[in-house]
């Protein structure tokens, strides 16, 4: 049944309370269909055409995109509706219900971020399509927190443009027009065991990894000697090393290590030669060595992000902000909106500090500024 969109706590509360876990492990990850449902409702009260779009390879995912006016350009407002699991028995308060203290909303997705798309449809409310002359599209995606899968479906398939995108991930209030990249990647080493009273009865995986490791260090030296940008707090590429398991009893030449690594570049840095010139380093290093390597990738990456600084979003947000766009360490949707053709700034009302941890909350104060704001940039743009 069609739903009239509530008051903005009450949307805030029904997104929170409709559980949309995204997780690398199957028995934690969960759909967004309810979410995207409730949207869905919401938005066609409020005048907006909307199409629903599952993934491929996952009916119970999808995106949404509600468009309300018509013509070229337009203001896209971003948001991803999934969270990352929560930690149990580590909340304070119950991490589905929506709860109210100390001037804060607390409730898993409140700063991450499903708070801003209840509030951009506040914003939008009543907004007459007769009045736009450019259109406003408000995009719900999926999956953000794991594969990034809605945010690729929709660069893929090619068929959203506008002029420019907000995404409403936690920054304070100030808008973000750079940001890292990263992918992981799972170095794989197998050698041969043997009695460890005798080292000519096997090849060692564990060293032969002491060896990579070295060659990575000075590789990620090289790195930041050639790649430095002083907008961000860590001014340089990064590398880490983050897991490594070998072997299985003292006695015993290694067999097996295995050492996973996360990079995140600079804005400029590609991740396909990164990734490329990472795996070189590796062989290179143990050529002739006897040891057999393999490689996966844990995870494909996201792009780096960069918006002119003169670009008319990041001027304008500064304008309504009153703060000058910054940089960020963290990944988002804005790469493959940025594909699309779109000027695109990152600019919600949640902080990054209360994301992926217990009692997550949204400071009340926020609420209004972010009403504002968003009708500020609807005015500027599309009005």
């Amino acid at each position: 049944m069609k739903q009239v969109a509530p008051p903005l706590l009450d949307m805030i509360a029904a997104l929170v309370r409709e559980p949309s876990v995204s997780s690398g492990r199957p028995e934690l990850d969960q759909g967004n269909r309810a979410v995207i449902d409730v949207l869905a409702d919401w938005l066609e009260d409020t005048g907006f055409r909307v199409e629903i779009t599952p993934l491929p390879e996952n009916p119970g995912k999808a995106n949404l995109v509600a468009t309300l006016g018509t013509g070229p350009g337009g203001l896209v407002l971003a948001g991803h509706t999934d969270t990352v699991p929560w930690d149990e028995g580590q909340w304070t308060h119950d991490p589905f219900r929506l709860t109210e203290a100390d001037h804060r909303l607390y409730g898993l997705g409140t700063s991450d971020m499903k708070a801003f798309l209840a509030l951009a449809i506040d914003a939008l409310r009543g907004l007459d399509a007769k009045r736009l002359r450019e259109p406003v599209i408000l995009l719900a995606t999926a999956d953000e927190e794991t594969s990034m899968a809605g945010a690729r479906l929709l660069a893929g398939q090619d068929t959203l443009h506008a002029r420019h995108a907000i995404i409403g991930e936690p920054t304070g209030l100030r808008p973000v027009r750079m940001h890292k990249g990263i992918f992981m990647e799972a170095i794989r080493l197998h050698g041969h065991s043997g009695h460890s009273s005798d080292p000519s009865l096997g090849n060692s995986a564990l060293e032969a990894m002491h060896r990579v490791i070295g060659a990575l260090l000075a590789w990620r030296a090289r790195l930041q000697e050639q790649h430095q940008n002083p907008l961000f707090a860590v001014p340089v590429p990064t590398l880490n090393l983050g897991h490594i398991h070998g072997g299985d009893n003292p006695n015993r030449i290694c067999p097996d290590c295995e050492l996973h690594i996360d990079l995140r570049p600079l804005p400029g840095m590609e991740l396909d030669e990164l990734r490329s010139q990472l795996r070189q380093c590796v062989t290179g290093t143990l050529a002739g060595s006897g040891i057999r390597i393999e490689f996966e990738s844990l995870f494909d990456g996201i792009p780096a992000m960069e918006t002119s600084a003169t670009a008319a979003i990041t001027r304008l947000t500064e304008q309504l902000t009153g703060h000058a766009a910054e940089a960020v360490a963290f990944g988002t949707e804005a790469p493959y909106l940025q594909a699309l053709g779109m000027e695109t700034i990152v600019l919600g009302p949640g902080d990054i500090a209360q994301a992926h941890q217990p009692d997550e909350y949204l400071a009340m104060e926020r609420l209004q500024p972010t009403t504002r704001l968003l009708q500020s940039l609807v005015k500027s743009i599309c009005t």
